[in-house]
């Protein structure tokens, strides 16, 4: 959790920025609507742009030399892959592209994580952070908050921070069958007191509006995964 020095009303662009992971997720995007957005979030300045793994090449020239790096996900947007094709993943991106890489954002299998097996859940997480961290790459692992109880949620913490995974991340903002949520303040004060100082706490989905983004950052949030619909939003570019 970041002790704040000041409100999150009072920071300026570059500050507000450096909290948000640009999301360049959406698997129907052309090459040309991803180099765009790249450029976009780098001239902002924010902390990393979240891409798939097969843009890495395409988007690693566009961070190259400038304060924002990329984050690629890994067994996304589902978690149900092997472990071992998870590692496996995890290492093509940490062993080519470790130099741009801000994290790596892998899913947890939540659908383990709803059936109670969290031996296997924490097991299947460290594969890849042990991966990872070799090549020093941070990891966020995220749980899909929406489709778990408070009480499975607080256990996947758990799961996380016995991995020794740098931050835990509430959604992916592709689950369906569910009411979207999100990154309400609620979820993210349980991931924030049950964490404490082990681990990072990351809000993704449905970060939308300002008051909703500056709230979160009051709270002592460590990053946010914003769509590029909302990040003008949030900056209140717009104005």
């Amino acid at each position: 959790m970041i002790k704040l020095e000041k409100r999150a009303e009072d920071m300026t662009l570059s500050e507000l920025a450096s909290y948000i992971d640009y999301s360049v997720l959406k698997p129907e995007f052309t090459t040309e609507q991803i180099v765009e957005l790249t450029k976009d979030g780098v001239q902002l300045g924010c902390a990393t742009i979240c891409i798939n793994p097969g843009y890495m090449d395409l988007c690693k020239p566009l961070v190259q030399g400038s304060k924002t790096k990329l984050c690629p996900v890994c067994d996304f947007p589902f978690g149900t892959s092997s472990t071992q094709s998870k590692v496996a993943q995890a290492k093509i991106l940490v062993d080519n592209y470790a130099d741009v890489i801000g994290e790596l954002d892998i899913v947890s299998n939540f659908g383990l994580i709803r059936s109670g097996k969290y031996d296997e859940v924490t097991a299947d997480i460290k594969a890849v952070v042990d991966v990872c961290h070799e090549k020093n790459v941070p990891v966020k692992v995220i749980f899909e908050t929406d489709a778990l109880t408070v009480e499975q949620v607080k256990k996947a913490c758990h799961c996380a921070i016995d991995a020794k995974a740098d931050f835990v991340k509430t959604s992916t903002g592709f689950l369906t069958g569910y009411e979207s949520h999100g990154a309400t303040p609620e979820i993210i004060k349980i991931m924030q007191d049950e964490v404490q100082d082990q681990c990072k706490v990351k809000g993704s989905g449905c970060i939308r509006t300002r008051e909703h983004f500056l709230q979160l950052i009051n709270m002592g949030i460590d990053r946010m995964g914003v769509g590029y619909r909302s990040v003008p939003v949030v900056l209140d570019l717009n104005k």
